[in-house]
């Protein structure tokens, strides 16, 4: 896959674009991120639409792309702010505005058709951030 094809599935990711998952995710994808562990492009959907989006405004930067043509790898930073206060998050509890900063690397691994197959995720930092900026 070249870069600005992954570029554009970023783009429409960040605009919360569920038909991207369509277009670059392969029926039978698998998603390892951290704890959560979800298959197929249903299941990528209910992931952002039952738990990030509409919750969080969720903004993912790529500083550095790497790819060997059937791997990506990138450098991920990725900011979740918070939209309402809210109980039952995937985080626990949020109050409006509150941010969830991660930067870490992500995998992607490539079918035939040039589609994630398998993505796994793995963070370096996290850093939260309340209210009132502490």
């Amino acid at each position: 896959m070249h870069e600005a094809r992954f570029r554009e599935y970023i783009r429409r990711f960040n605009q919360e674009d569920d038909t991207a998952f369509d277009d670059y995710l392969a029926p039978d994808m698998h998603m390892k991120n951290g704890t959560l562990e979800y298959s197929g492009i249903q299941g990528m959907k209910d992931h952002y639409n039952l738990r990030i989006w509409g919750r969080f405004r969720e903004v993912l930067t790529v500083p550095r792309f790497v790819t060997d043509g059937p791997m990506i790898a990138i450098r991920m930073n990725t900011l979740f702010t918070a939209l309402a206060d809210r109980d039952d998050t995937l985080f626990g509890p949020v109050r409006k505005r509150e941010t969830f900063e991660f930067n870490g690397l992500i995998m992607y691994e490539l079918d035939e058709t040039d589609r994630f197959k398998d993505i796994q995720v793995a963070y370096n930092s996290f850093v939260f951030t309340d209210v009132r900026g502490e």
